[in-house]
């Protein structure tokens, strides 16, 4: 936002929303094009995956909890972590209670970290969240998925769909999963990056204000985050 905003009478505001707006349906359209695309992608065949879950070991399979649709945060935690990543923290806070709206759209909504499931729960536990979570600790998920560089894991390695040299061990991201009418599990859909901006209401909101993110002379973009317990105020 300018230091001088432009001060004007309501008539005049009203013109100027008003064009805006149409800028606005147009975006709406254009998104709701992308979404079509979106699911007309195709699907591939996912290999079995084993996770350690609150409710003893299960497959990916039975990860859906009987609905037709699987949606994954791969949370960055690490198996050596002591905490959660702060901005994956962030995330968590705008998706945690949404899952009981989209099981009635026959999606589960779940997070996936390589931590052991009992430091997943105690952080979630800390941060008052219900959201379920699994441990991919003993197998490759998140490195098949692009989100997680263990040793072994780091020689060509991809974020983005485009290659990442000297990978962090842990970066965000977001994967979709169906079953086909056999039960076979096929993945359908991966974002990275910006690609999560949608998931975070928060950010949706602060880009309708004038100061909208307010992250520009910061020293990287998110330098202002903390947990939401770790805040001083």
């Amino acid at each position: 936002m300018s230091s001088t905003p432009t001060i004007v009478d309501r008539s005049t505001w009203l013109d100027a929303r008003r064009a805006l707006m149409a800028d606005e349906k147009a975006l709406t359209r254009q998104r709701d094009e992308l979404s079509r695309k979106r699911r007309a992608l195709p699907w591939v065949e996912v290999p079995e995956y084993t996770f350690d879950t609150e409710h003893g070991p299960r497959t990916l399979a039975e990860l859906f909890e009987g609905r037709r649709q699987l949606v994954i945060y791969h949370f960055m935690y690490g198996p050596d972590w002591d905490e959660g990543c702060p901005s994956c923290s962030f995330w968590a806070d705008n998706y945690d209670g949404i899952g009981v709206h989209l099981a009635h759209r026959d999606t589960t909504l779940m997070a996936v970290s390589r931590a052991p499931l009992a430091s997943l729960l105690a952080y979630r536990e800390r941060m008052g969240w219900s959201f379920p979570w699994a441990s991919s600790v003993d197998n490759d998920f998140n490195a098949d998925f692009g989100v997680s560089f263990p040793e072994g894991h780091r020689a060509d390695a991809t974020y983005n769909f485009e290659p990442i040299p000297e990978p962090p061990e842990e970066l965000p991201g977001l994967s979709v999963f169906a079953t086909g009418d056999d039960g076979t599990v096929y993945h359908t859909y991966s974002c990275y990056s910006r690609g999560l901006d949608p998931f975070n209401s928060a950010y949706q909101l602060l880009d309708l204000t004038p100061l909208g993110r307010h992250e520009d002379d910061l020293e990287w973009s998110m330098a202002w985050l903390r947990r939401h317990d770790q805040y001083d105020d």
